[in-house]
């Protein structure tokens, strides 16, 4: 079987981070939102990839062939956004249409049952309920519990079923003819080729559509889903021994990922806090931050923050003589 990950997005609701990396390669709990992506699957057996890549495409394909390149690796570009359907009609040369095809979002970390998946008899699309649909594609089910119909954001949902980038194909060349279809009609949904469009072209053609329930779903494509994200990972992180950091002066406040490359010196790290390699950070406070490799960060009080890579932040130090009664807030 065959994983196709589109990665072309810029990621614009993330700048300024995506203007110097992909959006699948900001890093959460230790590793990049691609890296989680890929253990995932290389742990169910997947072997095969081939990924669609644009913006900063050359940094994904750096990252993949040095952590990942003892697999099969295959990148395809598009070099115009027009959508995931777009995406995975460019890479249909790859498919091998005896095959089912696994297709993952390069911006959705999961955590979900892909064996099981994987020895279902129907083609079967990942969903999530979520409060407010109209953000996402939504799955309507029939009597049967089969997929009836696909709709790319409804401005009247009649379903609360979240697609969450997940979808396994098993009649790979119907797929293809669909978005033969699509592509050569120029049907368009808000000037993209969606691919759920593609899909439901399958259902008109009498296939059998399942849905599967994921334990757990992250689009991380905002800042506050990207902290979310790196707080729920961390409770499956293995606790480190913490006592090199608290022996400089340090508190640490589980749970927490802190490279072996850091350098802290007289901070409290903690809770919910992933700090990349070769950060400095001294005489700071830090809470349910992510802060990237290379950062230094010197008298600064954080929370709720994404700091990138490279970035420094210096704090000012207060010396104050304050009289009775005073109230100040600095």
């Amino acid at each position: 079987m065959k994983a196709v990950i589109p990665v072309a997005g810029i990621g614009s609701r993330l700048k300024p981070h995506t203007q110097t990396q992909p959006k699948s390669l900001i890093p959460i709990a230790g590793k990049p939102i691609l890296g989680h992506i890929m253990d995932n699957l290389v742990a169910s057996g997947v072997r095969d990839f081939v990924f669609v890549i644009g913006y900063l495409g050359d940094r994904i394909e750096q990252y993949l062939t040095e952590k990942y390149g003892q697999y099969q690796l295959e990148f395809v570009i598009q070099t115009v956004g027009k959508g995931i359907g777009h995406a995975i009609w460019l890479a249909r040369d790859f498919f091998d249409v005896g095959e089912p095809l696994f297709i993952v979002l390069g911006d959705t970390v999961f955590e979900a049952n892909l064996e099981d998946l994987y020895n279902k008899g129907n083609s079967s699309l990942g969903v999530k309920k979520v409060e407010d649909p109209r953000l996402f594609g939504v799955a309507e089910l029939d009597e049967d519990g089969k997929i009836s119909k696909l709709v790319e954001k409804p401005k009247i949902p009649h379903s609360n079923l979240a697609l969450v980038g997940l979808y396994f194909i098993k009649e790979t060349q119907l797929l293809i003819n669909c978005l033969d279809n699509l592509i050569q009609n120029g049907n368009k949904n808000e000037k993209e080729f969606h691919l759920t469009d593609a899909l439901q072209c399958m259902i008109n053609e009498g296939v059998s559509m399942e849905t599967f329930v994921v334990d757990s779903w992250f689009d991380c494509g905002r800042k506050d889903i990207i902290l979310q994200t790196n707080k729920n990972l961390l409770t499956h992180i293995d606790k480190q021994n913490h006592k090199r950091w608290t022996e400089k002066g340090n508190i640490i406040v589980p749970p927490v990922y802190i490279s072996e490359t850091a350098q802290i010196e007289n901070s409290v790290i903690g809770p919910d806090v992933s700090i990349g390699d070769d950060a400095l950070i001294k005489r700071s406070i830090i809470k349910n931050s992510i802060i990237g490799m290379g950062a230094q960060l010197t008298s600064v009080i954080i929370e709720n923050s994404l700091i990138g890579s490279d970035a420094h932040l210096q704090g000012a130090v207060q010396h104050l003589n304050i009289g009775d009664s005073a109230e100040i807030k600095l």
